[in-house]
């Protein structure tokens, strides 16, 4: 029998709203962070990417706010500015209707407007450490009432370089403040740092052996380099996926790679951490609502993100380690649904897939494209051969042996012909009065006007039936 929410003791407020979110029952990430959290137990949460970490904290963090007072009481912590709104969103549907008041303060947004809002007394901030620490500089922000702080994503915040903006932060809230560290990676240099501010961590680990979603396939084509934008053209056209993710390394790149892309004809757009705030916001927006096919991303932009109706993540480059290409799959596949990856990959970069592959406990199935689908080369091989012996089985010239009115094949009928042509020259040999082997044919230099003449025969009658061909054959002989 399944746990239910009310089970977990959330409250029926919250239940109704996740029912109405489409959410029946927990995950099993829920099921054991939830009781943990609502306890005040500070704690590490790592599970794969889709599968639920966000009500896992969100739940028991709404449930400890007092919506009487006014001062700020969860703290979250994100690395990107499009993590961050799409926490506050989820935020804002699970509280809509009631009294707790929320907040993103992001960075690369006005400050004075920030600044402004904050006057409403907010319960609840999402909010990136570098606008954070200066709004705390400004005195413009206080954590001295914070019940609760998450860090979410917190591998890819301390590989920002945010890890001191991140102390200092959590140096302005109580010490009997709870924290909690979230991530789909978190690497044994994280769980060693955490022991500095927080007082004896659980950690949560779901299956950790099973780093990818089981719903998600993993394959890859080989191609030469300047052949890679050419072959995700062709298998977007082959697969006709209705929202796939399109990973590059480089942003420097990635405005030509878009401009390359809609050339040839692909809905694409860009998502990448130099955009503009209000440029990637658009770009959100209009993928969600399905206003074009294909969203390219850089690693760092499209962290965390959670897209309905993902169905397919290509690697055009392939990604810098493992752990980055745990986090590019994780954007399909989530929730329990279907999910594909592709890498696009040229022969010197598969070595790069063995050490994922090793690294993830994960099979990458090499793929190719062959008549229309998508085939294991080994059956494209083994078509091939079959092409190839039929080929070589038929005669010279390119034409299958047909049948004749006999039943028998034409090519049989062939020399009878050539018979009665020789007795006939025989004939009119006798009736000469000669009897003597016909003198060989001397060599004769054919002119280019000749030479000419039989390729264009040879062109006219390229496309023309069997058996007029070999009735033009009868004639020139």
């Amino acid at each position: 029998m399944s746990t239910t929410f009310e089970q977990l003791l959330v409250e029926q407020s919250y239940v109704h709203k996740l029912q109405e979110m489409g959410i029946a029952s927990p995950t099993p990430i829920q099921e054991e962070a939830i009781p943990l959290l609502g306890q005040g137990k500070d704690a590490i949460i790592q599970s794969q990417t889709g599968t639920g970490k966000t009500l896992a904290y969100l739940l028991p963090a709404l449930q400890q706010i007092d919506p009487q007072q006014k001062q700020l009481q969860v703290l979250l912590l994100v690395p990107t500015r499009e993590l961050g709104m799409q926490i506050l969103q989820q935020i804002e549907l699970l509280t809509q209707g009631g009294s707790i008041r929320s907040q993103s303060l992001i960075g690369g947004a006005a400050i004075a407007r920030q600044v402004e809002k904050l006057k409403l007394h907010p319960h609840i901030v999402v909010g990136t450490p570098g606008r954070i620490l200066e709004l705390l500089k400004l005195r413009k922000l206080t954590l001295h009432h914070v019940k609760l702080a998450v860090v979410d994503e917190v591998d890819q915040v301390f590989e920002l370089g945010s890890m001191n903006e991140v102390e200092a932060v959590l140096k302005g809230t109580l010490r009997s403040s709870q924290t909690v560290f979230v991530s789909a990676t978190i690497p044994p240099t994280i769980e060693a740092s955490a022991q500095r501010w927080m007082k004896e961590p659980v950690i949560v680990k779901i299956n950790p052996s099973q780093r990818t979603a089981e719903t998600l396939e993993h394959c890859y084509f080989v191609c030469e380099e300047r052949n890679k934008i050419d072959t995700l053209r062709k298998l977007v056209r082959l697969i006709n996926p209705p929202s796939a993710i399109v990973f590059v390394n480089a942003t420097a790149d990635i405005a030509e790679v878009v401009a390359k892309l809609q050339y040839i004809g692909l809905s694409v757009e860009a998502l990448y951490g130099e955009a503009g705030k209000q440029e990637r916001a658009k770009v959100m927006t209009q993928f969600r609502e399905r206003k074009f096919q294909l969203l390219l991303a850089t690693d760092i932009a499209a962290r965390g993100l959670d897209i309905e109706g993902v169905t397919h993540v290509f690697h055009l480059d392939p990604a810098v380690n493992a752990e980055y290409y745990l986090h590019r799959v994780g954007r399909t596949g989530r929730m329990g649904r279907k999910g594909t990856a592709i890498s696009i990959v040229t022969p010197k970069e598969l070595f790069i897939l063995g050490k994922f592959e090793k690294q993830l406990g994960i099979e990458i199935a090499p793929k190719a494209m062959y008549e229309g689908r998508i085939v294991d080369p080994a059956q494209d091989r083994s078509a091939a051969a079959k092409r190839s012996r039929t080929q070589a089985a038929r005669p010279a010239g390119g034409a299958a042996p047909a049948r004749g009115p006999a039943g028998g094949a034409r090519g049989n009928a062939a020399p009878a012909a050539g018979t009665a042509r020789t007795g006939d020259a025989a004939a009119r040999g006798e009736r000469g009065g000669v009897r003597e082997a016909a003198p060989a044919k001397p060599a004769v230099r054919v002119s280019a006007a000749a030479r000419k003449a039989e390729r264009e025969r040879d062109r006219k009658s390229k496309g023309a039936p069997r058996w007029l061909k070999a009735k033009q054959q009868g004639k020139e002989e």
